[in-house]
């Protein structure tokens, strides 16, 4: 089997290349390049250096995926009749997909691989900008740039910054963590006579001419701590250290009991936002109700118990089990379809020591939604009209039994039978596909509205409830109406 030798061509200029590294290229005769555009060959080209470069690859695809692939594929094929020296900018086992794809190879016993090393371009990256990566550093390829795996707080060097357009890829993912006006730096041939070095802001980082394929961006760590008020840690810090030592006396105190009516309190409120199509609003109550989450387990914490980390896995091990149609390989046709899995799977997740269908609501729940989930787990097994004649029947007869009960003045009889027409309502609503829970929290908000109208008109008319009559204020409330 024949052997492809890789080496790394450095990160500047022929004066930095190891001597060892130089004899190899020389005596070469199979050389090939990933990219000719190198300070290095374009000075060996002057000793007579012969070489097969990959640059026209790329003009071939516009995945930088399928580029590497057929590089390599050429150079399998190239060692098949004998071997071969493949070299690459700076070192080859960092930032280099097509050493690593030939590692692969190797390691399931195709191929036949020596690397020889080279220097990396990150020791003048370290020298150009006098850092030091011990207090935190982070190396991220601009082609597979994601911001959840970003710390701001380290040293952050993005590599193969190759053009204007990978350049605006990486602004535009910076600015979505970033001030738009954040200085970072622009490194082009970093160590060599051709470095270059700019200082911009994000916003202006693709407006520069001179990004080619030594090019990187270094972005220092934040240092103002409200800029990074977006990300979870901050949040998750803040959570911390108002329950620490030094915090604050009333999250000090607080309890998963103490915080119940709270977290139900901005549930409501959330809705209220929601139904108000008032997205600074919906903004507002998600946080409030995203620090009851984050209270709850900061408490969990405290007592050794779990922690936030534990209710993100069990969410996210949850969300992966039941979507299978997304992250498996079950196929489904239809919503309906969905929500079958998803019952059948998180039956299978509690096992068989469920004792009743209707286990597991929440005895918190408010009466209505506690209702029309009593309702729709029994409907479930087929405990349910089909039709929408005898839901209204029932209703009507519910409040035949509620009347005769008030003429009989039992108190007790009354109280259950009204409870039975409020169950046979919240029963009408799930037939008709309406939350009763939401229905009946804007009818809440619509009399309170039509409400305040009347108390407004009465104070421009200088008068009290006391100055008018019934029949007034429902003229009042009429006039409302028009405003809904």
């Amino acid at each position: 089997m024949n052997t492809i030798t890789v080496l790394g061509l450095g990160a500047g200029d022929i004066e930095q290349l190891p001597l060892g590294i130089y004899k190899v290229l020389q005596k070469t005769e199979n050389l090939f390049l990933r990219t000719k555009d190198h300070p290095v060959i374009q000075e060996l080209q002057n000793e007579g250096l012969t070489y097969q470069s990959f640059d026209a690859v790329y003009e071939k695809h516009d995945r930088f995926e399928d580029v590497y692939s057929e590089i390599v594929d050429r150079l399998i094929e190239a060692s098949t009749h004998t071997s071969i020296t493949y070299a690459v900018p700076g070192h080859p086992l960092v930032a280099e997909k097509t050493v690593q794809l030939l590692i692969e190879l190797a390691n399931e016993g195709e191929i036949h691989l020596d690397i020889k090393g080279g220097q990396s371009f990150l020791d003048a990256m370290f020298t150009s900008l006098q850092i030091d990566p011990i207090e935190g550093f982070q190396f991220i390829d601009a082609t597979d740039l994601e911001n959840e795996y970003i710390t701001y707080r380290q040293h952050l060097i993005i590599c193969q910054v190759y053009d204007q357009m990978t350049a605006s890829h990486t602004k535009l993912k910076l600015m979505e963590q970033l001030p738009d006006d954040y200085e970072v730096y622009i490194v082009t041939a970093a160590g060599s006579k051709e470095e270059i070095i700019s200082k911009v802001p994000l916003f202006e980082l693709d407006r520069d001419t001179s990004i080619n394929n030594l090019t990187s961006v270094y972005i220092p760590p934040v240092k103002h701590e409200e800029d990074l008020y977006h990300q979870f840690e901050t949040l998750r810090s803040v959570i911390a250290t108002l329950r620490g030592p030094d915090g604050c006396p009333w999250d000090q105190k607080q309890t998963h009991e103490s915080l119940k009516k709270y977290l139900l309190e901005e549930a409501y409120e959330l809705l209220e936002a929601i139904d108000e199509e008032d997205d600074e609003h919906i903004i507002e109550e998600l946080g409030d109700v995203l620090l009851q989450v984050m209270l709850h387990a900061q408490i969990g914490e405290d007592d050794g118990y779990f922690s936030i980390q534990d209710v993100i896995k069990g969410l996210v091990s949850k969300l992966i089990y039941r979507h299978p149609h997304v992250f498996g390989n079950v196929h489904v046709e239809n919503e309906d379809e969905v929500v079958q899995n998803w019952q059948q799977l998180k039956e299978a997740e509690k096992g068989k020591d469920v004792e009743s269908i209707l286990s597991g609501i929440p005895k918190e729940l408010s009466g209505l939604l506690k209702a029309e989930k009593l309702q729709s787990r029994a409907a479930k097994v087929g405990f349910d009209w089909t039709e929408l004649t005898p839901v209204v029947d029932k209703i009507k007869e519910e409040i035949a039994e509620v009347l005769a009960a008030i003429e009989l003045k039992d108190q007790s009889k009354i109280e259950a039978e009204l409870g039975d027409v409020l169950f046979s309502i919240v029963n009408l609503a799930r037939f008709i596909d309406v939350n009763p829970e939401e229905a009946i929290l804007k009818t809440n908000s619509k009399f309170t509205k039509r409400f305040q109208f009347i108390e407004s008109r009465l104070g421009e008319m200088n008068k009290s409830f006391s100055d008018v009559s019934l029949e007034e204020m429902d003229e009042i409330w009429n006039e409302a109406k028009k405003f809904d």
